[in-house]
């Protein structure tokens, strides 16, 4: 049976999207290239066809899945929105649904150079947004700055997934929203 070529980019879009989902959730390692075809609908080997192998689907997924992310941020033009959005309960109940760099990062040095070079890329847009927010200064300095803001984002949902404590996790998450939210309010009076 022959497949359109709107057919087979909806199915390309489709497994995208399954992919990112299932790689968050499960893991590099914790997902088969057979799980990843069945959640698209698809058979192994059109995915075989689509992509030729998991480390393909894992780059172009990490790739596709982050300007999704940013897209539906897009509203999003302050650090602060930023910080309260990325640091909740909502992105840690929901890994399939969030970030892949607290999800897959330590999984990212044993992957290729093709997957690694995307996930570096993601890294670095990411910064850059967050630098695009801070007021005044040099690029340089502003990027400097995004770097710790970025970090502790990240490590803190990293901790806040991993205890098995829900009063501590819930805890994880409230102090350092709190620690970057007065971190912001400081540098915004100190730039005034």
């Amino acid at each position: 049976m022959n497949v359109t070529k709107e057919k087979a980019a909806e199915n390309r879009e489709n497994l995208l999207i399954e992919a990112a989902r299932l790689f968050r959730e499960r893991g590099i390692s914790g997902i088969g290239v057979d799980a990843l075809a069945q959640a698209a609908n698809m058979t192994h080997g059109s995915l075989y066809s689509h992509f030729g192998s998991k480390d393909k689907v894992l780059a172009e997924s990490l790739t596709h899945g982050f300007d999704k992310i940013i897209a539906r941020r897009a509203t999003l033009d302050n650090i602060s929105g930023v910080i309260d959005l990325y640091i909740s309960s909502a992105h840690r109940d929901n890994p399939g649904a969030g970030c892949f760099i607290p999800t897959l990062g330590s999984e990212i040095p044993r992957q290729s150079t093709e997957v690694r070079a995307r996930f570096t890329e993601i890294v670095k847009r990411s910064m850059d947004l967050l630098a695009s927010m801070l007021p005044g200064k040099r690029k340089r300095q502003r990027e400097d700055e995004a770097l710790p803001i970025f970090a502790t984002m990240i490590g803190t949902i990293i901790l806040s997934r991993a205890v098995d404590d829900e009063k501590l996790s819930d805890r994880i998450l409230s102090v350092n929203r709190e620690y970057l939210l007065q971190q912001q309010k400081s540098q915004s009076r100190q730039s005034i």
